[in-house]
């Protein structure tokens, strides 16, 4: 089935999945925020800032005009900055087609309301909750522009809609599941940003895989009992939005989260991290995310202690001794 599809946003993964569709034979307008990303798109079929290397479809193109993008469009595609969605979502509402589906791929919580991308959509649009979809999973653009085989989640409360957009996007190389499990779905792209950064500053203190594969085991805990307390389906998290993701992002250079937190580890400010690598989404969302567990009554101790090395200038050898030093439990408690 051919769509119109709109992807806002000419990042690495906003090109990739707009990269994704065309291959699946989909009619794909890029919307970029600034002109040369777009004019080099049309005219060499490049994005070399985001996706060095890659050559994109003649048939996807790119344009500075997000009303162009949308009008119209069966698939609204959103990959920008998730603590930008708001504001730039309420200029772009009144394109959106009646009956279009909004797909997200950002994966973060807003700062001050706590709420995960798809309440934000609803909120801001006043769409019913089943025309939205969330892409979710071990995403990694680069691999996946490279057409290296993969698979991932769309989740949608609406089955069906899951089901086409599943269709729509299924390539040689991309795999897409379906899930109606937004909220979980969610939390684990949200949460494993934070607990990549927490991995990346182990690697650049120089620690080694017992101390990483022992972050990521504890980090889905976290990231468990928060979906619990919140009502998620627990399977989720052991799926390809929950374990999937968080390996490939904990693991992978290519993790802007990972090389940020390594960054950290090995004694750059947070501004030095951030004119090198770009700000990582977990820097911004760590926040949110325990202001969320607090809410929920919920402890998310490594998460906590992300926080306060991005936001209160703890080093992060500190944060591992409070960490280490905590009161022993049981694993299930």
């Amino acid at each position: 089935m051919t769509t119109h599809s709109a992807v806002l946003g000419a990042g690495s993964w906003g090109t990739t999945f707009a990269k994704i569709l065309a291959e699946a034979g989909n009619h794909v307008t890029l919307w970029a925020r600034r002109p040369e990303v777009a004019d080099a798109i049309n005219a060499s079929h490049r994005n070399e800032e985001y996706l060095p290397g890659i050559g994109l479809p003649a048939t996807l193109t790119a344009t500075t005009d997000a009303q162009e993008a949308i009008t119209g469009a069966d698939l609204v595609v959103l990959a920008i900055p998730s603590q930008t969605l708001r504001g730039q979502l309420e200029g772009w509402r009144a394109a959106i087609d009646a009956e279009a589906t909004l797909v997200s791929l950002m994966k973060g919580i807003e700062l001050g309301t706590t709420m995960r991308m798809s309440e934000v959509i609803v909120e801001v649009t006043g769409v019913s909750q089943d025309r939205v979809a969330v892409v979710s999973g071990p995403n990694l653009a680069h691999e996946l522009a490279d057409r290296q085989p993969a698979a991932t989640v769309i989740a949608c409360t609406d089955s069906g809609r899951a089901k086409r957009l599943q269709r729509t996007t299924t390539t040689p190389y991309f795999r897409p599941y379906t899930n109606v499990d937004v909220l979980g779905c969610e939390l684990g792209g949200a949460v494993k940003n934070v607990i990549a950064l927490a991995c990346g500053m182990a690697e650049g203190m120089g620690f080694g895989d017992n101390t990483k594969a022992s972050l990521m085991t504890r980090g889905l805990a976290e990231t468990a009992r928060l979906g619990q307390a919140l009502g998620a389906d627990p399977q989720t998290f052991a799926g390809l939005a929950g374990l999937g993701d968080l390996v490939a992002t904990c693991s992978s250079p290519l993790s802007r989260n990972h090389s940020f937190g390594v960054r950290l580890g090995q004694g750059a400010s947070l501004a030095e991290a951030t004119a090198a690598t770009r700000t990582a989404e977990g820097v911004k969302s760590c926040r949110s995310i325990l202001d969320l567990a607090i809410k929920a009554g919920v402890d998310m101790p490594l998460t906590e202690q992300v926080v306060r090395v991005c936001h209160a200038s703890v080093l992060p050898a500190v944060a591992v001794k409070q960490l280490m030093g905590r009161e022993t439990k049981s694993e299930t408690a």
